[in-house]
């Protein structure tokens, strides 16, 4: 398989486990997981495409940001967090680092400072661990700005925060007195 075919699945896996299960006519349990079987043959009748587990599983193993986890019994499969749809990830909330990093486009920087960061259509904020990371999600939207977030203070005044199963800190709201902006990564 390609990187390019790789790709192209991962973004349609995105698509249905994040976004829009009904594009391929398949339902999501409470906690996101799509029945891998059913998966498989919606999506090639849907697209015409002869994916197998194997390729499936190439896709969940090599894909850079383990956006997708399989149940411990291989049979379901669901990403693991960026969902717009309602889903229970069950995850415990847990204390993070004193800071973790945004990186966003610098045209979304007034209204963050007006409003802190947003889920918007997200069922949470995503932050990173380090800079590096942070960097890499902000020039997805344009030229990157990269925000610091006082996590120990919104810990303090409490707020909750969630590491997904593939290292993402995910909280509901970010307000603008715990964001400054990091001049080392912008």
């Amino acid at each position: 398989m390609t990187d390019k075919e790789t790709k192209k699945i991962s973004k349609f896996l995105s698509l249905i486990l994040r976004h829009n299960p009904a594009a391929v006519g398949i339902e999501l349990d409470h906690e996101g997981w799509a029945n891998v079987a059913e998966l498989i043959t919606k999506i090639n009748a849907k697209k015409g495409w002869g994916l197998t587990v194997e390729q499936l599983d190439h896709v969940v193993a090599t894909n850079n940001k383990k956006r997708f986890a399989y149940s411990q019994d291989g049979r379901r499969i669901r990403a693991n967090q960026g969902h717009s749809i309602q889903v229970d990830l069950g995850l415990e909330a847990v204390d993070p680092p004193a800071i973790l990093y945004h990186g966003t486009a610098t045209r979304f920087l007034d209204s963050i400072m007006e409003q802190g960061l947003i889920s918007k259509s997200r069922q949470h904020v995503h932050l990173s661990w380090d800079i590096e990371t942070a960097t890499t999600v902000g020039k997805r939207h344009g030229k990157v700005v990269i925000l610091q977030i006082d996590c120990a203070n919104m810990l303090a005044d409490g707020h909750l925060f969630y590491l997904s199963e593939n290292n993402v800190w995910l909280t509901d709201h970010v307000p603008v007195k715990y964001i400054a902006l990091n001049d080392k990564g912008s």
